[in-house]
């Protein structure tokens, strides 16, 4: 047995109609009441202060002939104001139901996955103008979203790609009787399931930390602390490289509340990307120093810097400048994607800059320290 349907409902312009005519006939039966009992007892009032008396034949009917002058008057205007009232209510509440439809119809239009509905500006006020312009914004946001999403998947498959393919191009020729499995297929078969693992764990990194769902244990430290603690990690990765790992801090800086374990994480990450990126004979600099009311972390490089085209996507899941490259330094590609989204889980910020190919780059830390 099918469920009973519902009634239709009537629209919001139907509605607006109705509220607008009983509010128009609540005031033309006021006005009628009101007209009806004080303009006679008014006009009466004046004829007694003209000296003319109570039964007088001609107050009578000049009485009488006021009330129906009166009545009649009254009842053209009343109705000259609800015609007109009513047209222009009539007009107002079709352009408003006309926008909202548009409206609601990009809003399914979106609901259906077509992320690149829009509305136009209705022009009937700045709240309704408002209600567009958030709309659109949604629906770019949206758009953009599902564009990254796509790109994500694509990146992911590409990254994963490798990997099992070599894992199971080994594995087909170790069953084959073709390969050896001795210790160099042993280390490349490791080597190729920690990218996998790498990649794994970097991906719910980063989600955790954009999604807001990492706890963070914060707590006092020194920003020299984190600095000499990043430096002191990757001296011995510098020093296989030949790249001068140098420690630039200022003294007597305020102490910032972090989670010293994700800023290990972040400056880790930033100074592996640096010896990446810095040739043997270069120069990294981990410095910390003081910014007004905030404290600012620095890893500078005399590396292969960064073009000005690729500075504004740097901190993009698996955006590379320079893919071929990129991946043969085993990165996961999503290194300064994590940073971005650790720092910003403890309200700070994290930029870029490069004066170009060749001259190097500097990534900025900036925390409050309040």
């Amino acid at each position: 047995m099918s469920a009973p349907t519902a009634p239709p409902r009537s629209g919001l312009a139907g509605r607006l109609l109705a509220a607008i005519a009983l509010v128009m006939a609540a005031g033309a039966v006021t006005a009628w009441a009101v007209a009806s009992l004080v303009g006679p007892a008014v006009f009466h009032e004046h004829m007694l202060r003209a000296g003319l008396s109570d039964h007088d034949e001609a107050v009578l009917h000049a009485e009488e002939a006021f009330r129906s002058a009166s009545s009649l008057a009254l009842g053209f205007a009343l109705a000259a104001a609800a015609a007109a009232s009513l047209a222009v209510s009539l007009v107002l509440t079709r352009r408003i139901g006309r926008s909202l439809a548009v409206l609601s119809s990009a809003a399914s239009s979106l609901g259906g996955g077509r992320y690149d509905s829009r509305v136009p500006p209705p022009q009937m006020g700045r709240e309704f103008d408002d209600l567009a312009d958030a709309f659109n914004s949604m629906a770019a946001r949206l758009q953009e979203g599902e564009r990254l999403r796509g790109r994500l998947l694509a990146d992911v498959a590409h990254e994963i790609r490798t990997p099992v393919a070599t894992l199971t191009a080994y594995l087909e020729a170790i069953e084959d009787g073709v390969q050896d499995l001795g210790a160099e297929t042993v280390a490349l078969l490791r080597d190729q399931a920690s990218r996998l693992t790498r990649l794994s764990d970097d991906l719910t990194a980063v989600t955790r930390a954009e999604s807001g769902d990492l706890a963070l244990d914060r707590e006092h430290v020194a920003p020299g602390d984190l600095v000499a603690a990043a430096v002191a990690a990757s001296r011995e990765r510098a020093a296989e490289r030949g790249v001068d790992l140098r420690e630039d801090s200022s003294a007597s800086l305020p102490e910032v509340l972090v989670d010293r374990l994700r800023l290990a994480q972040v400056l880790d990450n930033l100074v592996t990307n640096a010896l990446r990126h810095t040739p043997p004979g270069g120069t990294v600099t981990v410095g910390a120093a003081s910014a007004g009311r905030d404290v600012t972390l620095t890893v500078r490089d005399t590396g292969e810097g960064i073009a000005a085209e690729d500075l504004p996507h740097v901190f993009e899941r698996f955006y590379r400048a320079d893919t071929a490259r990129d991946r043969a330094h085993g990165g996961s590609g999503i290194g300064l994607a994590i940073c971005l989204a650790l720092v910003h889980a403890h309200g700070g910020t994290l930029s870029a800059a490069s004066p170009g190919p060749g001259a190097g780059s500097t990534f900025t830390v900036t925390l409050p320290t309040g």
